[in-house]
């Protein structure tokens, strides 16, 4: 059938199976929005306030959904736009297509008003990207893109289509892809790497998982599951391995890393056998490789050959998909008790609740604390809630104090650190899972970094309930002024508006609270209904969050406050 290249990318995303598009129009990429016009009943277009907020929205879709998330802006400032969202859903390997109109083909290279190189600029920060010249490439290029952001490794793809591409008529034809030479996505199981791994785990006195996003990435918690049960193993979780595992499974013992709970770092550095599974030993996670799980024999699982022995030099390399590896090794497991080790972490989380938990989720007086708000509202919504984050003091509280009893249930920009990355995620978040209560919490410095995107949410209606954890500072860095500049608060003290009242300028309901007699009303009012909402909770100034491992440090040279370390 005879089509126009505008249509032809809409028809070829539709095979894809996209129903939902975030995106903003414009010039370069004004064809392909006016023939959007007629798609209104099998896609769904959300206009976004700016490009880097289509991004985000789109990681928040991909992240709950499991589906492959898109964008579509226009050239120029529009595509420099959206390079944060790409580079932050490269690093959290995010299933991405983000497409970006280009000046006429016959103008490039000419500095044409809003021609910028796109492909030139997101190369480094993609698995592929590709300029489209000619409408009969579109099919082609569309079915390559999805199948290279969601196999394998996930990521994000970048299709910069010339203007003309997209007004040329064509014959469609549409095929998918499935095959690409030199582009091998999920590695054959090689059967001697799983031998030597079940061997070293079966003959381990003190085994200990850590558990990455390639686990929720896979689609593997079942097999995770069975993995630990079989050989009573107990494990942790990396910030983007968070809900891979139930908060209240047996073997589930809490948080790694800088701000992560007491035990599973400590246990790091004493475990005999260490298991990772699809995490990428960042250094967050790590600290100073010089002493890092030195005593152990290190068995590596991950889809990506790049990530086995980049950081951490590893005994056994098990390459493959999550979803293959897992149960080939639980096969070959003997069903094994490891009850002193297992009950060895106890004295340590027993220490933790004690300097640190009591105070922050259980204050007895004082100003309201991060903990204790987050505590709360995870208890008020089952521990079902998809949680999501920006970046700072409110994103390791979030991931530390909230509860987990579904899988894909934390959403946050773990290796780009993107502050402003909460609300538009939120947003998507909540449209790739419009069953479940989406919370989102921010710092009242992130939430300004992205506050335009109040707008989508009033003119879509979209459900987010977020959370203000309100200090008047940027919080982390402040943190780190206070422990390591001297407490010389540079540039970090924060003037803030009424957020409230801005919501509601945005027809958004909103309260804002100080007293810890208000928590619960305004918790429950909060969630009365499916509607967004906005709740500002003023907490305490100079709150910390702790433990903490300092950058660089080793993982079991571990902060329990002012005074107080391991």
């Amino acid at each position: 059938m005879k089509l126009t290249g505008a249509q032809a990318l809409i028809e070829s995303m539709i095979h894809e199976g996209v129903e939902t598009i975030f995106g903003y129009p414009g010039g370069a990429i004004m064809p392909t929005f006016d023939a959007l016009y007629d798609y209104d009943k099998q896609v769904n277009h959300i206009l976004t306030r700016h490009e880097q907020g289509a991004t985000h929205a789109a990681q928040g879709y991909a992240r709950v959904s499991g589906k492959v998330g898109v964008c579509l802006v226009t050239s120029g400032p529009a595509a420099t736009n959206a390079v944060t969202g790409i580079a932050d859903a490269m690093l959290d390997s995010t299933p991405m297509v983000v497409i970006t109109g280009q000046v006429g083909a016959a103008l490039l290279g000419t500095d044409a008003f809003q021609e910028i190189d796109v492909v030139g600029i997101t190369t480094p920060i993609t698995k592929w990207a590709y300029q489209i010249r000619r409408a009969e490439d579109i099919a082609w290029a569309v079915a390559r893109a999805f199948y290279i952001a969601r196999s394998g490794r996930p990521g994000p793809v970048v299709l910069d289509i010339t203007k003309n591409a997209q007004f040329q008529e064509i014959d469609y034809k549409y095929e998918p892809c499935t095959f690409i030479r030199s582009y091998i996505p999920t590695p054959e199981i090689n059967p001697s790497q799983i031998e030597l791994a079940a061997e070293i785990i079966n003959s381990a006195k003190k085994p200990f998982a850590l558990v990455g996003q390639g686990v929720v990435l896979s689609n593997s918690e079942t097999e995770l599951k069975d993995f630990l049960e079989k050989a009573n193993i107990p494990a942790a979780w990396t910030l983007l391995g968070a809900s891979a595992m139930d908060s209240d499974f047996e073997l589930n013992k809490g948080f790694l890393g800088m701000h992560g709970n007491v035990g599973p770092n400590l246990m790091t550095n004493q475990c005999d056998v260490l298991i990772a599974i699809g995490m990428r030993f960042d250094d967050r996670v790590t600290g100073d490789l010089n002493h890092y799980a030195k005593q152990a024999k290190i068995i590596h699982l991950d889809i990506d050959i790049a990530e086995i022995n980049k950081n951490v030099k590893v005994d056994a390399p098990v390459l493959g998909s999550a979803k293959d590896t897992l149960p080939a090794i639980t096969a070959l497991l003997k069903e094994a008790k490891h009850t002193e080790w297992i009950a060895s972490f106890k004295e340590h989380d027993d220490k933790e609740f004690e300097l640190v938990i009591q105070r922050e989720v259980h204050p007895e007086s004082g100003e309201l604390t991060m903990g204790e708000v987050i505590h709360k509202i995870s208890e008020a919504t089952n521990n079902n809630a998809v949680v999501v984050t920006d970046v700072g003091q409110n994103q390791m509280m979030a991931a530390r104090y909230s509860k987990y009893s579904q899988t894909r249930s934390l959403v946050t920009s773990g290796g780009l650190g993107t502050m402003g990355f909460g609300i538009p995620a939120a947003m998507g978040a909540k449209m790739g899972a419009p069953d479940r209560t989406v919370l989102m919490y921010s710092g009242d410095g992130g939430f300004q970094m992205t506050i335009q995107e109040l707008g989508t949410i009033m003119q879509e209606q979209i459900g987010v309930k977020m959370i203000i954890l309100n200090n008047h500072f940027l919080g982390m860095v402040r943190q780190w002024q206070e422990m390591f500049f001297e407490e010389r608060y540079s540039f970090t003290k924060m003037k803030n508006p009424d957020f409230v009242g801005i919501a509601k300028a945005y027809n958004i309901d909103g309260r804002e609270i100080s007293e810890r007699t208000d928590l619960d009303a305004a918790i429950a009012d909060m969630l009365k209904d499916d509607k967004p909402y906005l709740l500002v909770v003023n907490v305490e100034m100079k709150g910390m969050v702790y433990p903490m491992m300092p950058a660089g440090a080793a993982v079991d040279k571990i902060l329990l406050g002012e005074t107080t370390n391991i």
